[in-house]
């Protein structure tokens, strides 16, 4: 599974949107600002992040951005399906077909396998993607 750069960015979005946590409202430059993304790139996640319930927009004079709900009720999985969809390794999986439905063994196996790769995802909150690096000393 290789996430799209789109996907990436809106882990970066959110993980700078958690660190302003708290109530404080950030504006979507002042997160392009912060990682260095495109402001564009930046409304785009914005725009599926809020669609999603990640974020909420408050328009008006002390707007901004929040998250749209505590950081560590948000996962990695919650971030990728607002960007991505629904997480599934295989088009067979989605729904979809193949020349080889009649034969195969192994379709009926790749719900476990989806499920599998969700929980692991739903297992890394924004509360540690917001975090900074440890540091390694070396010696």
């Amino acid at each position: 599974m290789r996430l799209s750069n789109l996907c990436d960015y809106a882990v970066v979005t959110m993980s700078a949107a958690a660190r302003h946590c708290g109530g404080v409202r950030v504006s979507a430059a002042a997160l392009a600002r912060e990682t260095g993304l495109p402001p564009p790139t930046v409304q785009k996640v914005v725009s599926r992040l809020t669609a999603a319930g990640l974020l909420r927009g408050t328009r008006g004079a002390g707007g901004g951005l929040q998250l749209g709900r505590p950081a560590a009720a948000i996962t990695l999985a919650d971030i990728v399906e607002a960007v991505e969809g629904p997480i599934v390794l295989t088009p067979c999986a989605a729904g979809g077909q193949c020349g080889f439905d009649h034969a195969c063994t192994v379709r009926p196996h790749w719900p476990i396998v989806n499920a599998a790769m969700r929980d692991a995802l739903a297992g890394i909150s924004l509360v540690t993607l917001a975090r900074a690096p440890e540091t390694r000393e070396t010696t």
